[in-house]
């Protein structure tokens, strides 16, 4: 039975990292679900975090308190941010390895997990984890997400706005395929308004790849400079919980298994109680639909090697 919202939520966050705590301060002020649980291997950490929180709390309807891996598994959210750090200069894919045997460990620790709990994948290569999270779960594939190209989809948008001077919301347009280096600007049938974004004066000469890549490379960018990239990723897992708290449906770009291409890829998902209702695939040229067939292709080699 589809259900219309989740009542009294309880959303577990594993890793209390930079990206965790930040993923808890943001769903803590925005009251997305009534408790949080927190969890990370390093448990002073986790627990200077957790009281570090529940000093914000009052502020919000939200509790906050340590979980063990068991009590986590019984959370209508999960919430994975566990991983390997990527190092400055280390690409995405290069840190498969390291974080194939942290998630093994995470999700074995948390057997059985809830049947109609929704896991999301936040560390990277994030489409690469969510096709492991999906074999290793046991959670339907419509269950398990990642956040994918939510953000890049922002920061796309966002580059439109500065230039269009119109707000990012107006801006319909989507970054498809892999989060990192191979992801897709999908150009061709971005539009605001209903009008096609590059039928606008104001970006007539304008290098799509050259902004392509400004969009591709942010995070590495924020990583030389500060060390880890967190503010966006929180802000971005607070609006999915809340869509799946609210059974909002919105359409959003997260990773899932995408029967199209056969391959956990990143593309616009309707978002709701129940996870992945629908997929829409963007209109795309022949040139982005190659891009993403080989982004498609280079994930499913990856994967099969688990």
């Amino acid at each position: 039975m589809s259900q219309s919202r989740r009542g009294g939520s309880q959303m577990a966050i594993i890793g209390a990292g930079s990206v965790g705590s930040g993923i808890a301060f943001a769903c803590l002020m925005r009251s997305v679900v009534s408790e949080l649980l927190i969890n990370d291997f390093n448990a002073e950490v986790c627990d200077g975090q957790v009281l570090d929180l529940q000093d914000a709390a009052f502020v919000s309807n939200t509790k906050v308190r340590v979980g063990t891996p068991k009590e986590c598994g019984q959370a209508d959210i999960i919430v994975i941010t566990a991983g390997a750090r990527q190092r400055p200069g280390e690409s995405r894919d290069e840190l498969v390895q390291r974080n194939q045997d942290i998630l093994k460990s995470v999700l074995d620790g948390m057997q059985p997990i809830k049947p109609t709990a929704i896991l999301m994948l936040v560390a990277n290569p994030v489409n690469v984890l969510t096709c492991m999270a999906q074999k290793f779960s046991g959670l339907p594939p419509r269950q398990v997400i990642g956040t994918g190209t939510y953000l890049d989809s922002i920061r796309f948008r966002v580059a439109m706005k500065e230039r269009l001077r119109v707000s990012e919301s107006s801006v319909h347009a989507y970054v498809v395929g892999d989060h990192g280096d191979k992801q897709v600007a999908v150009w061709s049938s971005a539009t605001v308004g209903g009008k096609p974004l590059l039928s606008f004066e104001e970006l007539h000469g304008l290098d799509q790849d050259e902004v392509s890549h400004q969009v591709a490379h942010k995070a590495y960018k924020i990583i030389d400079l500060k060390g880890a990239t967190s503010f966006g990723i929180a802000a971005v897992v607070s609006e999915l919980a809340l869509c799946i708290t609210l059974n909002k449906l919105s359409v959003i770009p997260l990773s899932t298994y995408c029967e199209r291409f056969d391959a956990c890829l990143s593309f616009p998902v309707s978002l709701g109680t129940n996870g992945v209702e629908n997929i829409a695939y963007p209109e795309m040229n022949e040139k982005e639909l190659a891009l993403v067939q080989a982004s498609a292709e280079a994930t499913r080699k990856v994967c099969s090697a688990f």
